[in-house]
């Protein structure tokens, strides 16, 4: 069956990417349906091609070959090969993460600790997929010890949380929080200890009663404990995304409705409020061009959820789908299948690795629900 799928979604492809014609059908390439397999083959293959430096064996700043070393972006690189190798069996996306996993390492001065708490979640996140895709025990101890390093973080300034970088133990922040939940609720799922469910439930209560607007899904972006200011006119995608993935993740744990209507309040907000004519509005470039993408990667385990509500359910496939339609339509510089911060239009003859990162996921997670005949 996978054989047909990807003969068959080859041949669209060969046929469908020869033009970078503007063509704007729903769900079309120049008139022909699109095949997500092959988008996501061509745009994981592009993020390896232009971005991932072979003797530093991390990704690069942009695809220009800047080689300067941001820690967080490289666990959302690491996250898209896992995408690739888990939609495909290729082992060509596989050889890359023991490459990766000591790159990385070396840049970040031959250690996985940083001062930034988050930067930490996102890379130990990865690191727990790459275990989970591998079975090598180095991964499992590599995140184990990056979440020794992540729960110094809590302290009780503000009633509790995870602090956004050492040093500064008064900035409590979503995006040092929501990760954090995940993380900890997935390494429960995985070997099983209780002490991490209890982090998981810890951790997103704090941040549900501090950070999270009950009324209508809005997720602030931090506290400060010293002057209890709440930031309320920041209010970005990414920390709409991790909010769901904390909220989908305990509902898998405790099975109680009341998480998924949490991650539904965050989900409806962010596509009717963070988007422009319905397309994810863009966060600029830099540390903003990777906001959407872990929205969408979060967004999407909230799809698959079986209790989710089917008029809801359906309703986000079609979200999806429209900003998916039009990245790859609009979006997509071709043939070297670049992504910008804008998905209504093409980047130049080059672009930086967090946007490439954010369309990427989203093709892939494309895939993900084409496979799973969602679409």
């Amino acid at each position: 069956m996978r054989t047909i799928l990807l003969l068959l979604s080859l041949s669209v492809w060969l046929v469908g990417c020869g033009g970078d014609d503007n063509g704007t059908n729903s769900g079309s390439e120049g008139g022909r349906e699109i095949s997500w397999y092959a988008a996501a083959d061509s745009s994981s293959e592009a993020l390896v091609n232009s971005f991932w430096n072979t003797s530093g064996k991390y990704f690069n700043y942009d695809s220009n070959g800047k080689i300067d070393f941001h820690y967080w972006p490289q666990a959302h690189a690491l996250d898209v090969l896992i995408d690739a190798y888990e939609r495909t069996g290729d082992n060509k996306y596989k050889s890359l993460f023991d490459q990766w996993f000591e790159g990385v390492k070396i840049k970040n001065g031959n250690t996985f600790k940083n001062d930034y708490y988050d930067d930490m979640e996102w890379n130990a996140l990865a690191i727990l997929r790459a275990y989970k895709a591998t079975n090598d025990a180095k991964y499992k101890d590599a995140a184990l010890q990056i979440w020794e390093y992540i729960k110094v973080g809590w302290n009780n300034n503000a009633g509790g949380g995870i602090t956004w970088k050492k040093g500064m133990e008064y900035s409590k922040n979503a995006c040092s929080n929501g990760p954090a939940c995940i993380l900890a609720a997935r390494l429960y799922q995985e070997f099983g200890d209780e002490s991490n469910k209890e982090w998981a439930l810890k951790i997103y209560s704090w941040e549900k009663s501090t950070l999270f607007n009950s009324n209508n899904g809005m997720v602030y972006d931090n506290i400060n404990s010293e002057t209890g200011e709440i930031q309320t006119n920041w209010v970005f995608t990414y920390n709409q995304g991790t909010f769901i993935g904390s909220a989908v993740e305990l509902h898998k744990i405790m099975g109680e409705k009341a998480y998924l209507n949490d991650a539904v309040l965050a989900a409806d907000y962010t596509t009717s409020s963070l988007v422009n004519n319905s397309i994810l509005k863009s966060e600029g470039d830099g540390d903003g061009g990777l906001f959407k993408g872990v929205f969408v990667r979060y967004f999407t385990e909230l799809i698959q959820q079986s209790r989710l509500d089917a008029t809801a359910k359906k309703r986000y496939v079609q979200f999806l789908q429209h900003n998916a339609e039009t990245l790859w339509t609009l979006g997509t510089s071709k043939p070297a299948v670049f992504f910008g911060i804008d998905w209504r239009t093409r980047p130049g003859a080059s672009t930086g690795l967090t946007e490439q990162l954010s369309g990427c996921m989203l093709i892939e997670a494309m895939a993900l629900l084409e496979d799973k005949e969602m679409l």
